[in-house]
């Protein structure tokens, strides 16, 4: 349950402040500018809600990495389709999209760990 809240905590902050901003550039007539600050909130929701995923300690890290893969391939995925971001109009569009989908977890998967990665041996090395 901890686990849950620490995550509903870390996406509804993006959330909301997302929000209010589309809320307000709708208010402004900008439509368009608010139905992106939108979607952009609700994939921030989503992977501040997953991102706990991680802090599963009976969890393997390859069965952390396969069940957030999982998580943003029902949440993200779709959420990325219904936003309008890509044309989408045939299933040469919806292999494409799914490519980049695919592409862009990689390159923040990788970075992101390695970042992650760097900053524990910092720390380390500084309480020694």
């Amino acid at each position: 349950m901890k686990l849950l809240s620490k995550g509903l905590f870390r996406g509804l902050i993006p959330l909301v402040l997302l929000f209010i901003i589309s809320l307000w550039n709708w208010m402004q007539g900008q439509v368009e500018e608010s139905s992106v600050f939108f979607f952009y909130g609700v994939i921030a929701f989503f992977l501040g809600l997953s991102s706990v995923i991680y802090e599963i300690p009976q969890w393997p890290f390859s069965k952390q990495i396969l069940a957030h893969y999982g998580v943003m391939l029902v949440t993200v995925f779709p959420t990325i389709l219904f936003s309008g971001f890509y044309p989408l109009n045939s299933v040469t569009d919806l292999a494409r999209i799914f490519l980049e989908f695919n592409t862009a977890g990689i390159i923040l998967f990788v970075s992101t760990y390695f970042a992650f990665k760097l900053i524990r041996k910092f720390n380390h090395v500084k309480t020694e």
